[in-house]
């Protein structure tokens, strides 16, 4: 026997019950019911099953019924785009939208104000690769790469078109100082 000693000095036996066993008694007859806990587990998961897919079936149906009785907009309704205030509009607000050179509209709308760059940005590398364009669609411009190729390989257009080569041929007339503009005088550049 374990004895024990309270702070007053008092002992206190408790009994060795050890030795003592029951083979046919492994749990109370009042424990929990583990078939009946999870019958009403499984039974508990179809029935949410079935009231959601009931659920999202009506409302379905209750949506398609009110999109049937709601009247169609007349036919003096202005459209989405009809409603947006006149140009200019602040950046990120719905409806602004950037036109490109070659007249494609960009929207960027309820987008971040850095977005303007980037389309802008993108033109930009485009013109540069594959050179400026008029509204007509003609190349007036090209890339600097190909524009020193074009020079070193034709050389300067007025300067080989001269079939004498004086330095007199490069000079321009420029009006003079000295008469107000009333007369002119041949400067090389």
């Amino acid at each position: 026997m374990a004895e024990k000693t309270k702070g007053d000095g008092h002992k206190t036996e408790t009994p060795d019950v050890s030795h003592i066993r029951n083979v046919e008694v492994e749990h109370e007859s009042s424990d929990i019911d583990v078939r009946a806990v999870v019958t009403f587990a499984v039974v508990l998961a179809i029935s949410i099953g079935v009231v959601s897919f009931g659920l999202t079936f009506l409302f379905r149906f209750f949506n398609a019924q009110e999109a049937k009785r709601s009247p169609k907009p007349g036919p003096m309704a202005l459209a989405q785009k009809d409603r947006l205030p006149p140009e200019p509009r602040l950046q990120s607000a719905p409806g602004f939208q950037v036109k490109l050179e070659n007249g494609q509209e960009v929207p960027l709308g309820l987008s971040a104000p850095q977005s303007e760059y980037r389309v802008l940005r993108l033109q930009w590398e485009e013109n540069l690769k594959t050179g400026l364009k008029d509204q007509s669609g003609n190349v007036v411009g090209m890339p600097i790469g190909a524009a020193m190729n074009k020079i070193v390989s034709e050389g300067f257009g007025s300067k080989a078109k001269q079939p004498n080569g004086k330095l007199e041929d490069y000079a321009i007339k420029m009006p003079t100082a000295s008469s107000s503009g009333r007369e002119t005088e041949k400067r090389l550049q």
